[in-house]
């Protein structure tokens, strides 16, 4: 009986396998849904003045970056500043234009240079990225050299 027992939950869980296997071939890959920028963030600031850490999420065709679920944006400097570490999407510069459904949301922290040297903003950026069949939570993390003259 032990032996039926041990083929029944193998065949179980080659079926389980199987179906999950198909399932996930249908759903599309969430970090191809769109793409992360820091393009335009100051790397060369005198020391005593301001630079400023750009980010940019830009969603590809039929995506949007939610704007019901939270999105967290932390920064941290190393020689470096932050005039602000903790960011929400309200804090994005970009707004929504009139009709328009969703936006991409661009962020621009100034940040200040302490003493020359080498620095480094640290960003942690945490969004769900949506399309019509899913809402996925990504995670990214990025480390900017800033030389500091």
């Amino acid at each position: 009986m032990l032996h039926v027992r041990r083929i029944t939950s193998l065949a179980a869980a080659v079926v389980a396998l199987a179906c999950a296997q198909a399932h996930a071939e249908g759903q599309v890959d969430p970090t191809t849904l769109y793409e992360v920028s820091t393009e335009g963030t100051s790397t060369q600031v005198k020391a005593g003045e301001q630079g400023v850490f750009v980010l940019s999420i830009k969603s590809k065709q039929g995506a949007h970056v939610s704007d019901e679920a939270p999105l967290k944006l932390e920064l941290k400097g190393t020689q470096l500043t932050p005039a602000k570490e903790k960011l929400a999407l309200t804090d994005s510069v970009a707004k929504k234009a009139a009709g328009q459904q969703f936006v991409d949301p661009r962020f621009e922290v100034p940040f200040k240079a302490s003493a020359a040297g080498k620095g480094t903003v640290d960003a942690k950026l945490t969004f769900f990225i949506c399309t019509e069949s899913l809402c996925a939570r990504q995670q990214k993390t990025f480390s900017i050299p800033v030389e500091v003259l």
